[in-house]
């Protein structure tokens, strides 16, 4: 539903800034407000359950401790940083190949990478039964590395964007994908384990687009050498799933 809503978003916003100017952001912006303030009223009467009983959670000093919660630490950094480096400047990358519009830029560069993520998520949801989630990671993440690699170096502007495009399916799974497997992996890790993981994600999705444009600053603006550095994301996606793979296979466990 993060994928629908961050396609919507797009969507809405766009019709918003034809219709009445980009200069009219502001507005568009509180108008926007009103999710987050929902929310307020949202998770005021929504039921919390406990991860774990009472008492039997691992403890902030004990999860630092952990050699596996540093594992899953980086892959949380990585997933996020390998969705927001391509996500955040999809649409800017969009103008600068095809050199078309704000508007269409955002149509073919952000929106069609969120609804990529949305269809990678509901194949995986439908065949998850089948299909081992540390096999789809590695194979999402050496695509992510594929479609990384299409949108610097391909020659034709059109299938770089494609690239693009096809990035948001490659990292649809990480994010839950990682989750998953931490739940597993550390059943007694309890909220404040998901807490820390998710802070793991989100320094990944300010840090990847970050350092896209500093890359991308030092070369001339050159979108191309930020995304191209952003590589290093989805290959330590593979290195930490192999990583944890060997580890469990050793029975090192935890």
């Amino acid at each position: 539903f993060y994928c629908w809503g961050h396609a919507l978003m797009v969507i809405l916003s766009t019709a918003f800034f034809q219709l009445f100017g980009v200069e009219n952001w502001r507005i568009l912006a509180l108008v926007w407000a009103i999710v987050p303030l929902s929310n307020v009223f949202y998770f005021a009467v929504v039921p919390l359950r406990r991860l774990t009983e009472e008492g039997k959670a691992h403890s902030v000093g004990k999860l630092f401790g952990m050699p596996v919660f540093w594992l899953f630490f980086a892959l949380m950094l990585a997933a996020g940083a390998s969705e927001q480096a391509m996500s955040q400047w999809a649409s800017a990358f969009a103008e600068s190949t095809l050199h078309v519009s704000k508007a269409m830029g955002d149509r073919l560069g952000p929106c069609l990478f969120a609804l990529m993520m949305g269809l990678s998520r509901i194949l995986y949801a439908k065949n998850s039964e089948r299909i081992s989630l540390r096999a789809f990671l590695l194979g999402s993440s050496a695509l992510c590395v594929a479609t990384y690699l299409i949108a610097v170096f391909s020659p034709n502007a059109l299938v770089a964007l494609m690239g693009c495009g096809l990035c948001g399916f490659s990292v649809g799974i990480m994010w839950p994908g990682t989750l998953s497997l931490a739940s597993a992996s550390v059943p007694l890790g309890g909220t404040a384990f998901f807490a820390l993981l998710a802070l793991a994600g989100d320094v990944g999705c300010s840090a990847g687009p970050g350092l896209v444009g500093l890359v991308s600053g030092l070369f001339d603006d050159s979108l191309k050498a930020g995304l191209l550095f952003a590589l290093l994301f989805p290959v330590m996606m593979i290195l930490g799933v192999l990583l944890l793979r060997k580890r469990e296979r050793s029975g090192e466990g935890k």
